[in-house]
């Protein structure tokens, strides 16, 4: 039965030696020059504007939050249309409750002002 696997151990063997192997030829082979330059923190090319260390909102995490819950509830789409045939009016059912309850939550959030960027 592990016999069904040994082309798979070896290719993940393979990808991690040839991970390592980078790894260890880039720190010996790599240049090691620091200079003051290099150490800077860079994006994109520019010089930071404005401090890394800055807060960001809370209301930038519950859209991050709210983007997952609806990202994980469009996942649920697929397998139900799928079985929507099989699985009848019991699953239309089912479905249209698990829609009907994410929709008055995102109206809650979206009444309260969790959607504004203000």
């Amino acid at each position: 039965m592990l016999e069904q696997y040994i082309g798979t151990a070896i290719m993940l063997l393979l990808a991690l030696g040839v991970a390592t192997g980078m790894v260890v030829v880039t720190t010996f082979l790599g240049p090691k020059r620091r200079f003051a330059d290099k150490m800077e923190p860079f994006e994109c090319g520019e010089s930071q504007i404005v401090s890394p260390h800055q807060r960001f909102s809370v209301k930038f995490y519950l859209v991050a939050v709210l983007f997952v819950l609806f990202d994980i509830e469009a996942i649920f789409f697929f397998p139900w249309a799928i079985l929507f045939k099989r699985l009848g009016m019991f699953g239309f059912i089912e479905m249209f409750l698990f829609i009907l309850i994410l929709g008055v939550g995102l109206l809650y959030v979206w009444k309260r002002g969790g959607l504004d960027w203000e």
